[in-house]
């Protein structure tokens, strides 16, 4: 087996323990090299509204530039570093779906930790369904496709926008028909937090639906 980024060989130590379990092989799929170049947010100092890294637990100067939305903030779990942003371009970009495998168990296990009445995911536009073939975020959490609470209008993807573009968006996002969420705890996943301004819309859409919180997990911020 080799690594999903590098290609080189994987190896599994079999330890005794392991042994006397008599439990299945966790096989990894990247390489330790690989996954030493991505950079972990420490949650106990990360800005508590957007999750970005930083030396001190303090709002940062972005979010500063926010309306309060106090029902909402979002939780990181890596830097947006190179190594980060050439995952994105072979995933999510080039559409190789095998490479969904290099962060499903920490993203998902993550999502364990957070308490939710409901996980609602982005949707992508019909357009990138159409080329690329999947959703990258419910890739990570199983499916690779758009079936949730949200719908999206067709709009200039944002990863070709620069900030100002970003930040002046209009709300993209609408429910689908019939959707209760009076009083739920929301749970909002999405690939990158970059401006905060998808998030913030689709947050705000929930909230003004009648959820009780939206707390957001982004895979990088």
């Amino acid at each position: 087996m080799t690594c999903l980024l590098c290609q080189r060989s994987l190896t599994t130590k079999l330890t005794l323990t392991w042994l006397l379990s008599w439990q299945p092989v966790a096989r990894p799929v990247v390489c330790i090299a690989c996954w030493q170049q991505f950079q972990p947010i420490a949650l106990a100092t990360a800005c508590p509204q957007c999750g970005r890294a930083q030396p001190q637990r303090q709002v940062c100067r972005d979010c500063q530039r926010w309306d309060p939305q106090p029902a909402f903030h979002n939780v990181a779990l890596f830097t947006y570093n190179d190594a980060m942003q050439a995952y994105f371009q072979h995933y999510k970009f080039q559409g190789d779906y095998r490479l969904r495998a290099v962060f499903q168990p920490v993203l998902q296990q993550r999502l364990t930790q957070l308490t939710a009445d409901r996980v609602v995911v982005i949707p992508v536009t019909a357009t990138t369904m159409g080329t690329r073939g999947f959703n990258q975020v419910t890739g990570w959490l199983g499916t690779g496709i758009n079936d949730g609470i949200l719908t999206v209008t067709k709009t200039v993807a944002q990863s070709q926008k620069d900030r100002q573009a970003r930040l002046a968006t209009r709300q993209p996002f609408g429910l689908v028909p019939g959707v209760e969420l009076a009083g739920q705890r929301i749970v909002l996943v999405d690939d990158v937090y970059t401006t905060g301004r998808t998030m913030r819309h689709a947050a705000q859409l929930i909230l003004e639906n009648g959820a009780n919180s939206v707390t957001g997990l982004t895979l990088a911020r």
